[in-house]
């Protein structure tokens, strides 16, 4: 986890996590193909891991997303500051979350 204080180390670390997350959104996700005879058990297994890996693509954009955003954040010198209401977001939720864009607080309230 990046300290949030350091500025360079956190951009090495969103640029990393949006690395990861462009090439697992990358990979194809396999359809179910053809089904034969005795095969759909087989088949609704794998239509449903089918439909778990695009949910967990939407996952991986949004995060995606977020990371982008925290990097502009950066960049305009307003990382660390929660969105909602203007406070500092706390160092430890930036350390395990460096793309946070509220602070803890705020993140609750917006469940």
């Amino acid at each position: 986890m990046p300290d949030p204080r350091d500025p360079a180390a956190v951009r090495v670390a969103l640029q990393v996590e949006a690395v990861r997350l462009r090439t697992e959104i990358g990979e194809p996700i396999e359809g179910p193909g053809q089904m034969t005879y005795g095969s759909q058990a087989a088949a609704a297994t794998h239509v449903f891991e089918q439909q778990r890996d695009l949910a967990l693509r939407d996952r991986e954009r949004a995060q995606l997303r977020q990371v982008e955003e925290a990097l502009e954040r950066l960049d305009a010198g307003t990382y660390g500051t929660c969105r909602s209401c203007g406070q500092q977001i706390a160092p430890e939720r930036l350390a395990a979350i460096p793309w946070a864009a509220a602070c803890i607080d705020c993140a609750r309230a917006a469940r």
